[in-house]
C-alpha cells in the first residue's frame, strides 16, 4: 500500500525541526573548518561542543530552532542564570525546504541580559484588558535587528 507524501512546505515536529537546527549547526561549524560534537540528549543546556582546529579554544552551544522565517525563539528562566564565557546560543531560522537556515550566534551573557530585560517590560506592562501579566518561567528572545545574524566570529574560534 503506497502512502501520500507530505507536501514539502508543510512544517515538521518541534523535535524534529530542534533535532535538525542542532545538526545544522554542527554541519556549518564543520564547513567553517571547526570540529563539532553534538551532545547527548541528557547534557543540561549544551546540545554541541566546539573546538578550533588546533583545539587551543573549545565552546559550549545550545541550539534553538524556529521554522519557516520566524525570529523569535522561546526559552526558560534558566536562560538567565546559565552564563558563561564560552557558553553560546545558536539560533536557527530553518526557512523553506530550498532554503539555506540562518543563524543567531550569541553570546549567553546577551541573552541572559535581553531576556531578563525583556520579560522585566512584560512584567511591568499591563495585559490586554489591563490586568497585570502573572510571572512565569517562560522567557522570549528575538533579534529583530540581526545584530546576531551570521556572527560565527563571536565564538572566537
Amino acid at each position: 500500500m503506497r502512502t501520500k507524501a507530505k507536501p514539502a512546505n508543510t512544517k515538521t515536529t518541534p523535535l524534529l525541526a530542534g533535532v535538525a537546527g542542532e545538526y545544522f549547526v554542527a554541519a556549518e561549524l564543520s564547513r567553517r573548518g571547526h570540529i563539532a560534537s553534538i551532545s547527548l540528549r541528557n547534557t543540561r543546556g549544551i546540545d554541541i561542543l566546539a573546538t578550533n582546529a588546533s583545539a587551543s579554544r573549545s565552546v559550549t552551544i545550545q541550539c534553538k530552532t524556529s521554522q519557516w522565517s520566524k525570529t523569535s525563539w522561546m526559552l526558560s528562566e534558566k536562560c538567565e542564570s546559565f552564563v558563561s564565557e564560552n557558553h553560546f546560543y545558536v539560533f536557527v531560522v530553518l526557512g523553506g525546504p530550498l532554503e539555506r537556515p540562518h543563524y543567531h550566534v550569541v553570546p549567553s551573557a546577551a541573552v541572559a541580559k535581553f531576556v531578563r530585560d525583556d520579560h522585566s517590560n512584560w512584567l511591568a506592562t499591563p495585559g490586554r484588558h489591563g490586568q497585570a501579566h502573572v510571572d512565569n518561567p517562560v522567557r522570549n528572545f528575538h533579534d529583530k535587528a540581526n545584530a546576531y545574524l551570521e556572527r560565527w566570529d563571536l565564538l572566537g574560534l
